[in-house]
Parts: C-alpha cells; sequence; structure tokens
C-alpha cells in the first residue's frame, strides 16, 4: 500500500514554511513587494521545486517583475534554505506566479454583480 503523503509532499510542506520566513526575513531586495507563498511543489528526487507564490497590491507588470527578481535571487534563497533544512541536496528553486487568487477575486466579483436574490424570498 502507497504512502498517502510521501516524503516530497512533508519536505515541500516544510520547505514553503522556510522560505516564507525567508522572504519575510532575510530578503532584503527593494524589487520584491509583499510575496506569499502559495505552494511549493516538488519532483519524486526533490531536484527541482516549482514555488507558487503571489504578489498583493501590484499590477500585472509589477507581478512579472517580482517573479523575475526572485529567480534571480534564488541562489541566494536556495542558500539560506540549505542553512535551516536538514537535507543533503537542496532542490533547485523555479518561483512561479499562481494565478489562482487573480481568478477568485474575479470569479467573487462576476457572482456580485449578477446581484441573484436568494430563493427564499
Amino acid at each position: 500500500m502507497p504512502k498517502e503523503y510521501g516524503r516530497s509532499q512533508r519536505v515541500a510542506s516544510q520547505m514553503q514554511k522556510e522560505l516564507a520566513e525567508i522572504l519575510q526575513r532575510e530578503v532584503h531586495d527593494r524589487r520584491i513587494g509583499f510575496v506569499t507563498v502559495n505552494e511549493v511543489v516538488l519532483t519524486k528526487d526533490l531536484a527541482v521545486a516549482k514555488i507558487y507564490v503571489t504578489v498583493l497590491n501590484a499590477d500585472d507588470e509589477a507581478k512579472q517583475r517580482n517573479i523575475k527578481a526572485l529567480n534571480e535571487i534564488a541562489p541566494f534563497i536556495r542558500h539560506e534554505l540549505a542553512k535551516r533544512m536538514r537535507l543533503r541536496h537542496i532542490s533547485e528553486l523555479h518561483f512561479n506566479y499562481d494565478n489562482s487568487f487573480d481568478t477568485g477575486m474575479r470569479v467573487a466579483e462576476l457572482l456580485h454583480d449578477l446581484d441573484i436574490k436568494p430563493l427564499d424570498e
């Protein structure tokens, strides 16, 4: 019977917590705004980590600049992550923008615009 919650998922969960703390406390790059780490997806061999983030209070151009800046300082973030996690090898970090928050806000806005009355009236 396969494990429901495998090693890569446990490492990804811990990595997400550590990355959030590193971005909050260790990264002092003015190009990076208020970034939230939404999800970390690791390959089975833990070699590559896709990190999905959102940037609050930013337009599309600013979001892309933040992702570019994060990918540029990924070696520094990886080094900080290596200090905190007890792994033989630290994954290669690839930052991506997570559109799910924007999509959810757009759906909520569209539903609000419909102005449907409750059935019990």
